[in-house]
């Protein structure tokens, strides 16, 4: 008897124990009763109804319970491609800000499919109308805080339906697509390439222009140099044959005496030259010696 008491017992308290439920701080819940949720009447009218945080209760077994969180959540998508109104593609990357705005309707809506997938074709939809209708160069250039209130308000309407508020959309990047980037840069490279040639040789042109002014300016300066090197050596040979020539003034025999000794340190320097002279010549005068008159 004992042993029926405490099954019985056990059984309460696992049948009370799973009569309750916890909605989580940011979430909601819906409770389902054979495959059809849970309404309560307001004013007359059943509505569904949807479990705010905290503990409740529900029948076990028969009930079950679908979570749903109400927090602002993002969609971020893979980047696609787009036309704009040149018929130019662009690869666009955005992402989507959103949030269970009507848990009666989410909940019937995601019976049918992954909601998130509708959520982003509708998002992605008004993306193309915008970009459809501006050129690149509007895009770029300052239109497209103008084309994301646009896409928002587009998909904020759209999206109604889902029993969801878009809070943002927002173009993260947009990029040109692979093939035509490449082809880009390569263009750009070739015109780079180009300008650096057209530097290089007119940096050439200057380097040719300032070496040769440089030896202009040196063959100049040396020809100076050797000029006024001749003129000094002139003046010098000239002042010398001066001092010569004055002093043979004043003493003809002492300067012819003198002339000859040097003329004899020359000739006689070199002991393996040979001279044939006349003994009478008057090379060797001061040799033998002059007479006393």
């Amino acid at each position: 008897m004992n042993r029926i008491v405490l099954v019985i017992i056990a059984i309460f308290i696992g049948l009370g124990i799973s009569s309750l439920f916890k909605v989580d701080e940011g979430e909601r819940a819906i409770v389902s009763r054979f495959g059809k949720v849970n309404k309560v009447e307001i004013d007359g009218k059943p509505i569904t109804e949807v479990y705010k945080p905290g503990l409740h209760f529900k029948i076990p077994v028969i009930d079950k319970v679908r979570y749903m969180d109400a927090r602002i959540q993002t969609l971020d998508s893979d980047a696609d491609r787009f036309l704009t109104s040149e018929k130019k593609d662009l690869m666009v990357d955005s992402y989507v800000k959103w949030r269970v705005q009507d848990f009666e309707k989410y909940y019937e809506r995601t019976q049918v499919g992954p909601i998130v997938d509708r959520l982003l074709a509708k998002v992605n939809n008004d993306l193309r109308i915008e970009f459809g209708r501006r050129t690149i160069k509007e895009i770029v250039s300052g239109s497209r805080d103008e084309l994301q209130i646009n896409t928002l308000k587009n998909a904020q309407e759209s999206a109604k339906d889902l029993g969801i508020e878009v809070v943002d959309v927002r173009v993260k990047q947009i990029n040109l697509p692979d093939s035509v980037s490449s082809s880009i840069y390569k263009r750009m490279r070739a015109n780079r390439e180009a300008v650096a040639k057209e530097h290089r040789a007119e940096g050439q042109e200057q380097s040719e222009v300032i070496k040769a002014t440089a030896d202009a300016q040196v063959t100049v300066r040396i020809a100076d140099a050797n000029r006024q090197a001749m003129i000094t050596r002139g003046q010098g040979d000239a002042e010398a044959a001066k001092i010569f020539a004055n002093a043979y003034k004043k003493d003809p025999e002492f300067y012819a005496f003198l002339r000859s000794l040097e003329a004899y340190r020359e000739s006689f320097g070199n002991h393996s030259d040979v001279m044939v002279l006349s003994p009478d010549s008057d090379f060797f005068k001061y040799l033998k010696g002059s007479d006393k008159k």
